[in-house]
């Protein structure tokens, strides 16, 4: 496992760790994963305030920065007020902790992607200019976005790296803003669903994303990306759109 390029491109960047060949959370994390998992009998998570609190636990248990203020008004609004209630007892007696479950399951279902994926299918971090193709099985895409929901993915190194924000925090501190749109809500709840329909049946298929590059310099008999003076003479309309 250590000898993977495509696993050790992206390790800096997800919330496990390795260690003898495999994966694992850290300990900490582990073990409040395992409390969400029981329900909130034994998590006591009922609101979406407590919610926020729990995260937070959880991103110290990481040794990342505490969860954001703004963020955890935002799930606390969200969940405690933009919803039902009775939406609210479900997510948090059923949705939650299925949620902690795949994410505790998230080592095993990388493991097994990495046996299975051969290097030039493999989750990993594509360089600029590199062009390649990456296969997930949905089971593990979701386990994924349930990290970015509980924020838990390590931000440092990913401006470097030039990638986007991953963690839902923005997402929903963007909520609690005065001037925040009905559409914000509205992406909020979209996610809210998606992870209500993969707790209630798991996915078993696929996912594919692919990168395609034109190049910087010049390649005999193809295309390249055109500089910015070939992009000021250009005389090509844009496309119509709709």
């Amino acid at each position: 496992m250590e000898a993977r390029g495509d696993l050790r491109s992206i390790l800096p960047l997800i919330p496990v760790v390795l260690r003898g060949g495999a994966l694992f959370w850290p300990p900490a994390a582990q073990e409040q994963l395992k409390a969400l998992a029981l329900g909130p009998d034994v998590s006591r998570v009922t609101s979406g305030d407590v919610l926020a609190d729990a995260l937070h636990d959880l991103r110290i248990a990481l040794s990342l920065p505490a969860l954001p203020a703004r963020a955890a008004e935002g799930y606390a609004l969200f969940f405690d007020d933009l919803i039902s209630r009775a939406h609210a007892r479900d997510w948090f007696s059923d949705v939650l902790p299925r949620l902690a479950r795949l994410l505790l399951r998230l080592p095993a279902l990388l493991e097994d992607h990495y046996a299975a994926a051969t290097a030039a299918l493999g989750l990993r971090l594509l360089a600029s200019q590199d062009a390649g193709v990456v296969l997930l099985g949905q089971e593990l895409a979701a386990a994924l976005l349930a990290c970015a929901l509980f924020c838990l993915f390590p931000t440092a190194g990913r401006g470097e790296a030039r990638l986007p924000a991953i963690n839902f925090d923005t997402l929903f501190a963007a909520l609690t803003y005065n001037n925040s749109r009905p559409s914000q809500e509205h992406k909020v709840r979209c996610l809210a669903h998606y992870f209500e329909r993969v707790t209630a049946s798991t996915p078993t298929g696929f996912v594919s994303f692919e990168r395609k590059v034109l190049r910087c310099g010049s390649v005999s008999g193809g295309i390249t990306y055109p500089d910015s003076d070939a992009w000021m003479k250009s005389s090509v309309p844009l496309c119509p759109f709709r």
